[in-house]
């Protein structure tokens, strides 16, 4: 402090700028809030089961059981190897530096690796090898993918060795809540563009606004989504198919929490189908989901549809 009293002003600590989205992940809040936690797509429990052993290794066990009747399952298992990554270690002087490595088996046979480096080889880079193989059929697939973020920027590249070989490319770009983002695929044996989608969006903690047009340009959407308050959110988004019908398909989702364990949503759309469902953390490490939609227009037709979700974890 100086001898007349003033107190020094210290200089401002600006904040690091935080990556913007991934191209997918531009309208996520209002696709999450209009998709997620409904249950009644499984017409049996929906099971899944999360726990850790002591030596790091995480295991993860779905099932599901359509409506259709066709079960699926499967079992996956993480493990972070530290110390036999000492060579990126020391490239990269990183201390914390090792390779992540899954494996997950399903009920229709297929053996899936992926190996990952994160923010490893370079700052910001993450590198995925993903490896499947059907014992029954001897079909094999290989795929890289690579992931690179820096401040208002975001860019991802998955190649499919085995067919094509193929090329899927996206990026986006964000300033003050800004989004915009193009994406496009490539078939290097037919050398030609495949596919090509752009998007632009707003986001800002309380809401977010997104207009996405994808299949080359051909089927739009505007997403919309607000936190009204700790407790309530409200979304929205209109889709039109330039190549279909003149008709625009719309959804209305709404969540609201009851309490710090639970949580209600509900959701309907344009064909008059409304989804309901319910979220609660029965104690510490299991949740219990349950819901059901209906066709409003059709009650006497056509019959409901329940389903229910089971999470364990420790």
């Amino acid at each position: 402090m100086s001898s007349s009293g003033a107190v020094p002003v210290l200089p401002a600590v600006s904040k690091p700028s935080i990556p913007p989205p991934a191209f997918s992940d531009i309208a996520k809040a209002s696709n999450d809030l209009i998709n997620r936690d409904f249950y009644h797509t499984a017409a049996g429990p929906n099971l899944e089961v999360k726990s850790k052993a002591p030596n790091g290794v995480s295991f993860i066990t779905k099932g599901k059981f359509s409506h259709e009747g066709a079960t699926s399952g499967s079992i996956e298992g993480k493990y972070v190897d530290v110390p036999s990554a000492r060579w990126v270690q020391i490239l990269t002087s990183s201390p914390d530096a090792g390779i992540t490595l899954t494996n997950t088996w399903t009920t229709s046979n297929v053996l899936a690796t992926k190996f990952e480096l994160d923010n490893q080889i370079a700052k910001g880079l993450k590198a995925e090898l993903i490896t499947d193989f059907t014992p029954s059929t001897k079909d094999f697939g290989a795929k890289t993918n690579l992931h690179f973020k820096q401040p208002n920027f975001h860019a991802r590249a998955f190649f499919d060795m085995m067919k094509g070989p193929t090329a899927n490319v996206d990026a986006v770009l964000g300033r003050d809540g800004f989004l915009v983002g193009a994406e496009a695929g490539y078939d290097v044996q037919k050398a030609a563009i495949t596919r090509y989608s752009a998007a632009v969006g707003y986001a800002v903690p309380q809401y977010s606004a997104a207009i996405t047009a994808t299949s080359n340009l051909s089927v739009f959407s505007a997403a919309y989504y607000h936190k009204v308050s700790s407790e309530v959110e409200a979304g929205a988004k209109a889709t039109w198919d330039s190549k279909g019908s003149n008709n625009v398909g719309l959804e209305v989702a709404s969540k609201y929490r009851l309490d710090p364990t639970s949580f209600a949503k509900a959701k309907v759309n344009d064909r008059g189908i409304a989804s309901l469902a319910y979220n609660v953390l029965l104690r510490s490490g299991v949740t219990m989901g349950v819901g059901v939609s209906l066709d409003t227009q059709k009650l006497n037709e056509s019959a409901p549809k329940y389903g229910t979700h089971f999470e364990f974890s420790g």
